[in-house]
């Protein structure tokens, strides 16, 4: 696939909806309505991930693939007796990029409230340099911008609250608070849209509570119980000031990466070189990832059931756990390229460690 020809009206529709783990309907409907067509059967499972089988000839592996729908995010913890919002974090956000953003609280009645992220401190005018320090999200609050008596009727604990960003291009890249994961869903459905003869059976999942411990993956790979398990998920990108070159872990626009490690599982090494070789021999741009600290869907549906070979491509992400998420268009044509090639080939593999 070339980059010019991916679908950016669909990669828009994506990443620009709002689905905390949990809170993920308005992405299974556009999921669901895409996924539909590409598969031969489609099912909602008790976690809310997405479930589609696309046939092979009945002479290959069962292969699961698994991208996450959720975003980092938040609920409203606690409303003050002046009206301002204090949050819950619904994974990993760092607290020091949040001060000043716009966010969306999503209520119960359907209304989406727009709202500033404030720092509970005196005014930068007013602090002396000894007092300006990182900030923590418990100094972090919501002003709505309404009275107490105004907040408190439309807003309720629990209420989801996510970042006001919409996805950007930026030169040969896209930008957005929510590539992770949701660029990955796109990868899995232009895939299956792609995809010419192929003998193993495909499990496309969209699933679910990832950001929170990667429970959606855990109870679907249970149900459906492949042969083989592929997570899509982003990495970290470190080709940005700042970053010592041995810590980058991959470049932004020099391919797909193939991981070898991360803190959730060690991949089939065997899956790895089949991975590897059809890259290679295929000319698909692609790098080899090693990630000390973060996870994978892969780590659960490594540990489903008796076990399966697993492995996790990658896309290269600048910026991670921020509003600016910044991936390739070069890099997710190349996702969707090796991921097609692997799932037409999927049957030739043999990752039998005995």
């Amino acid at each position: 696939m070339n980059a010019n020809e991916l679908n950016l009206d669909l990669v828009r529709k994506l990443l620009d909806a709002p689905g905390i783990a949990g809170r993920e309907d308005q992405v299974r409907a556009i999921v669901k309505q895409e996924m539909e067509p590409l598969v031969d059967e489609i099912t909602v499972d008790a976690m809310g991930s997405v479930i589609g089988v696309k046939k092979g000839s009945g002479n290959g592996p069962k292969v699961m693939l698994a991208a996450h729908m959720d975003e980092i995010g938040f609920m409203v913890r606690f409303i003050d007796e002046n009206g301002f919002l204090r949050l819950q974090n619904v994974g990993g956000f760092d607290p020091r990029v949040l001060p000043a953003q716009r966010v969306n609280v999503h209520t119960r009645s359907g209304e989406v409230l727009i709202g500033a992220l404030q720092l509970a401190s005196k005014p930068i005018h007013l602090l002396g340099a000894g007092e300006i320090k990182a900030p923590k999200l418990t100094q972090i609050y919501v002003d709505l911008g309404l009275t107490a008596d105004e907040v408190n009727e439309k807003v309720d604990i629990g209420d989801m609250v996510t970042m006001d960003r919409s996805m950007v291009p930026v030169g040969n890249n896209l930008m957005s608070r929510a590539m992770d994961d949701r660029i990955n869903v796109f990868v899995m459905l232009e895939t299956l849209r792609a995809l010419g003869s192929h003998d193993c059976d495909i499990i496309a999942v969209a699933t679910t509570q990832e950001e929170i411990g990667l429970r959606g993956a855990q109870t679907s790979a249970y149900g459906v119980d492949p042969d083989i398990g592929v997570a899509l998920d982003v990495t970290v990108a470190g080709d940005s000031p700042g970053v010592d070159k041995q810590d980058r872990v991959t470049k932004l626009g020099e391919g797909v990466a193939i991981k070898v490690f991360d803190s959730s599982h060690i991949p089939n090494y065997k899956l790895v070189n089949h991975f590897r070789d059809i890259a290679t021999e295929r000319e698909i741009p692609h790098q080899v990832e090693m990630l000390s600290r973060g996870g994978t869907d892969a780590g659960a549906m490594q540990r489903s059931r008796a076990g399966m070979p697993v492995i996790t491509l990658s896309m290269p992400t600048r910026y991670l756990h921020t509003v600016n998420e910044m991936v390739s268009k070069d890099d997710i044509a190349a996702a969707i390229t090796l991921l097609t090639a692997y799932l037409e080939t999927a049957h030739t593999g043999d990752y039998r460690l005995d």
